[in-house]
């Protein structure tokens, strides 16, 4: 697994990009998390357009040395 780091943030935003990519990417944040939580903020069941926010908290010693 991935250490993630701060530099690796900037790559989550770009657009467009593979549903594939980006469940590595997030696979990768989780398993490098202390704790998350997630919260779907909205649904659009007409367009099929959702938000979901991603929460958590790195290892802060583990995040200094490696970010």
């Amino acid at each position: 697994m991935k250490k993630w780091t701060m530099n690796d943030f900037n790559t989550i935003e770009k657009s467009p990009t593979s549903p594939a990519w980006l469940q590595s990417r997030f696979t990768d944040i989780l398993y490098n998390s202390t704790n998350c939580r997630c919260k779907v903020e909205s649904v659009n069941p007409t367009t099929g357009e959702y938000r979901v926010v991603l929460q958590g908290t790195f290892d802060k010693d583990e995040w200094n040395q490696n970010g």
